[in-house]
């Protein structure tokens, strides 16, 4: 490869995500006077109603999890067409009462995209658009991790030619298309927009299917030597009322 100038690959960019997630303070919670809990769930529901509705308006979607471990108790996942749709959604819930209840766990910011190795992609193609503006799920689990492309040495994704990152791609590609109907995936670039490249969200009826997917493809070349992952936080999804029986005010 001496000599080889290394081109960047090529992305169309779509919707803006934000994961929120939060700690939830159960004792402040639950010691609250109950006309206090349920005014700030008034003020939940509100919020909710209002990211309803943007999603009626096609102008982007949204879903709310319980987190498994202590990592964080709730995630607040919302996409936008941009960054200060985004900044909306994170005021709205933080000036709401029902924010006096929660801390910061951890946020992550991205924007949804589609890569191509060998040329650009075509934004009119009918497969592309719908790629670009994902719909959350209304049920199931939510698998989330951010990830990057190691550059160490021989193993520097960023010094491949393009058309071995393609092949190496193509097989990582057929991997997942194994899991078609049983994971829905969302890849979301953060390269300059935060602390990792890129953002990873899995979503299936299935949490057991987060583990053989994340798992065989950790065989694929790709993955084996240029991998990198961060922490893993997966959820289950609650509607309105689940919401309410997990805050108590049902």
């Amino acid at each position: 490869m001496e000599g080889h100038v290394p081109e960047p690959t090529f992305t169309l960019e779509g919707w803006h995500i934000l994961h929120d997630f939060r700690h939830l303070d159960y004792p402040a919670w639950q010691q609250a006077p109950l006309a206090e809990r349920r005014a700030a769930w008034e003020e939940v529901r509100a919020l909710l109603a209002a990211w309803r509705e943007v999603e009626a308006e096609g102008k982007g979607s949204f879903g709310v999890y319980q987190v498994v471990t202590q990592k964080a108790d709730l995630l607040f996942l919302n996409l936008r067409p941009d960054l200060e749709a985004l900044l909306g959604v994170e005021e709205g819930l933080n000036k709401s009462r029902f924010a006096r209840y929660l801390r910061p766990a951890y946020g992550f910011y991205s924007v949804v995209e589609l890569g191509s190795q060998t040329g650009p992609l075509d934004p009119e193609a009918p497969y592309v658009k719908p790629r670009l503006t994902p719909k959350v799920p209304k049920s199931g689990y939510v698998c989330f991790y951010p990830m990057n492309k190691r550059r160490e040495g021989r193993d520097n994704w960023y010094m491949l030619p393009a058309r071995e990152r393609a092949a190496l791609m193509k097989a990582h590609g057929e991997t997942g298309r194994k899991y078609q109907g049983k994971v829905l995936q969302v890849i979301s670039g953060a390269q300059g927009l935060d602390d990792w490249e890129w953002g990873v969200d899995l979503f299936s009826e299935d949490p057991l299917q987060f583990k053989k997917i994340v798992y065989e493809m950790r065989f694929d070349e790709v993955s084996a030597r240029f991998g990198e992952f961060g922490p893993f936080y997966v959820g289950r999804y609650l509607s309105e009322e689940a919401l309410a029986r997990f805050l108590g005010v049902d």
